[in-house]
């Protein structure tokens, strides 16, 4: 009788077997552009890039070649001249664990193929409500929640992506002021990449009363999606720390709705981290994020010093 507990729909790689998916792709990302693209307090090194995202790199790009010659074999027996649109990778997993880090290294490397395809990030932060929309709504402690989104905008500029539409506009977050950006675009202009990066992304349509109430769900979009995954406790640990650091830097700026916490002293900002935590993103991790993680095509698992320990990649 065959062992059903043995059943998974991942193959599950350590991170040397990983690595050796490289194979000869030749490094395309300096020292200098590791300091420009890693996030506040992670691990970003040359090895991680070579052993992790060098090997999804290369996968990614398979794919979205793959994907490519798909679409003109699709032309040809359709007798078309259809134009192709993009290949959209989604990224979802919690707040602080590395996705927004992983997107900008991955449209790095992406840019830099052979045929130097033209790479957009898009974050959904531009899609939250503006806050005084959440807070008429009584969302302000639930930003970042499905919710909290203007999720048919967002389906709406995914949808224009997939159309082929040659400029599409999508609006844009400050992290600084905490709130949507007025009268702020930005235009994604013929991509043949985009990556789709946001805590949320890979939700299901949402079913009320045991009705489907949004027919299309973001991720409906993605060609690819990816899951950053790593234990609880240390993403705790890793908020914490980037809050303190906050705390000392762009809490400072003169427009920040942080402002008022930037002079207080490392034992308030923990205490100040830990409600948030437990009270908002913990509460969002469990009931939201971590129950779309088996929805994801890669999960890339991370352990306590911030680095990818084990991938999983869902069988075809």
């Amino acid at each position: 009788m065959e062992n059903h507990d043995n059943f998974t729909p991942y193959i599950t790689f350590n991170r040397n077997d990983w690595a050796s998916l490289r194979s000869s792709a030749p490094m395309t990302i300096t020292e200098e552009d590791i300091e420009e693209l890693k996030g506040l307090n992670e691990v970003l090194n040359m090895e991680e890039v070579a052993k992790i995202y060098m090997p999804l790199s290369r996968l990614l790009y398979l794919h979205a070649r793959a994907t490519k010659e798909l679409h003109d074999s699709r032309n040809t027996f359709l007798r078309t001249n259809v134009k192709k649109v993009p290949y959209i990778i989604g990224i979802a997993g919690s707040v602080a664990v590395g996705k927004s880090t992983m997107a900008r290294v991955l449209k790095t490397l992406i840019s830099r193929w052979p045929n130097k395809p033209n790479v957009d990030l898009l974050t959904t932060d531009g899609f939250l409500m503006p806050n005084k929309v959440l807070e008429e709504k009584g969302l302000m402690n639930k930003k970042g929640f499905p919710e909290s989104y203007d999720i048919s905008n967002l389906l709406h500029v995914l949808s224009q992506l997939k159309s082929g539409n040659g400029e599409v506009k999508a609006p844009v977050y400050s992290h600084i002021t905490y709130d949507v950006i007025p009268d702020k675009e930005q235009i994604i202009s013929s991509p043949d990449v985009v990556i789709v990066e946001g805590i949320n992304v890979l939700q299901p349509p949402k079913i009320t009363d045991g009705h489907t109430i949004d027919q299309l769900s973001v991720s409906d979009f993605f060609d690819f999606s990816i899951f950053v995954d790593a234990d609880e406790k240390n993403i705790f640990q890793w908020y914490v720390q980037r809050f303190k650091i906050l705390k000392e830097t762009a809490f400072r700026h003169e427009d920040s709705y942080f402002r008022k916490f930037a002079g207080i002293s490392d034992e308030e900002a923990f205490e100040m981290a830990e409600s948030i935590w437990n009270t908002i993103n913990r509460k969002n991790l469990l009931e939201n994020i971590l129950p779309t993680r088996s929805r994801a095509d890669l999960i890339l698992h991370k352990g306590d010093e911030h680095l990818v320990e084990s991938v999983k990649m869902r069988k075809i």
